[in-house]
């Protein structure tokens, strides 16, 4: 009987706890029930999103500053011939090849002479020229003596008009046998089978089909002889993204930078926007105009060209270095209290020249971030 009074004791014991504890819970449900969910704030930092360093002394901060910036656009192109002067070489006339005189890549005046064609179409010609000219000489005969012998009452007005008729004809003949020979490029006073070929403007030959022993055939689907490009006047062909053709504009001046010529700066003026985008890449090709007066520049070399706005907007600015690209968004490490330290996504903009980039969201003048978010990251161990 002792043994089993000392178990009572325990048993109300627990169940006072009990009661207790049921209690406390309600009066806590209470109070969660009785505030206003409205001003009820909840905050989750993510592990990822702070971070903590050993030595934060070893990181550079820079302090986010506002002020009017230019708007830049970096894009990629190759320099290409402007097509408006390069110029296909062709004979209107067939023949064979005999003298080739300029070889792929030389540099080329108007008028010169760049190859010399034999050609039977030419021959031919000049002997239609020579036969007009006798039948005109023989017809405008005809015609003086039909004037006399109508003066005189011979021949009635009928004949006289018949043989000022076949005049009239004779001399067209003629005429069209000179312009035969002016189309086909050779010289009205030079009669002769060969046929030179010269240069329509200065420049270089930059296509090249024939060579000495060649035949040489008409306009019937043949290729150009050479094509002469004048590369004093280059075009740079940049691809640019439909979200930035707003920041494009005709008449805009470039800088263009080569990749061959790394140190200097080239000016240029965009002289055509393309109305068509390129399904795969969803570019558009724009055109600038690059003066080549020097010949420093040659087709197909890459370029880069700097795109800038013409009046400037105020906007914060950070380093470039100061954001890192990661899965798609830009970041930014800005410090808080002791050794930590917040990854905080931004909104980055345009590059703003100097090595500054604007900053559409995220950050604010006076804000402090890691200038080097790649050496940050990596020295957080941050993926």
């Amino acid at each position: 009987m002792a043994k089993i009074r000392n178990r009572y004791p325990l048993l109300i014991v627990f169940v006072f706890s009990a009661l207790g504890l049921t209690n406390c819970n309600r009066a806590t449900n209470t109070g969660a029930e009785a505030a206003n969910p409205a001003e009820v704030k909840v905050e989750e930092i993510h592990g990822n999103d702070v971070v903590e360093v050993a030595h934060p002394e070893q990181f550079v901060l820079a302090t986010v500053e506002q002020r009017r910036a230019t708007d830049e656009l970096h894009v990629t192109g190759v320099v290409a011939p402007d097509v408006n002067r390069a110029v296909p070489v062709l004979s209107l006339a067939g023949g064979r090849a005999t003298d080739i005189r300029v070889r792929l890549g030389d540099e080329v005046t108007k008028g010169q002479v760049l190859l010399v064609i034999n050609s039977p179409d030419v021959a031919q010609a000049f002997s239609d020229y020579q036969k007009a000219q006798a039948d005109e000489l023989l017809f405008q005969q005809q015609l003086e003596r039909a004037r006399d012998l109508y003066a005189k009452g011979a021949i009635a007005k009928m004949e006289m008009e018949t043989a000022e008729n076949a005049a009239q004809k004779a001399k067209v003949d003629v005429s069209t046998a000179q312009q035969h020979i002016a189309v086909l490029g050779a010289d009205i006073h030079n009669p002769s089978p060969l046929l030179s070929i010269r240069a329509p403007i200065s420049g270089t030959i930059v296509e090249q089909n024939v060579t000495g022993g060649t035949g040489v055939r008409s306009l019937d689907n043949s290729p150009n002889l050479f094509t002469i490009a004048d590369l004093s006047l280059l075009w740079v062909l940049c691809d640019v993204y439909e979200n930035d053709l707003t920041r494009v504009h005709l008449g805009d001046v470039a800088e263009v930078r080569l990749n061959a010529l790394p140190d200097r700066t080239f000016p240029a003026r965009v002289g055509n926007i393309s109305q068509v985008l390129d399904p795969v890449t969803r570019t558009a090709k724009v055109r600038l105009e690059l003066p080549n007066s020097a010949h420093l520049m040659r087709a197909g070399m890459f370029a880069t060209a700097i795109f800038r706005s013409q009046t400037g907007q105020l906007r914060p600015l950070v380093p470039t270095t100061a954001i890192m690209r990661l899965h798609d968004k830009d970041w930014v490490f800005c410090p808080l209290s002791g050794k930590q330290f917040r990854r905080r996504e931004v909104q980055a903009g345009p590059a703003a020249g100097d090595g500054f980039q604007a900053i559409l969201g995220g950050l604010a003048p006076g804000d402090k971030v890691a200038v080097n978010a790649l050496q940050f990251a990596s020295a957080a161990g941050m993926e």
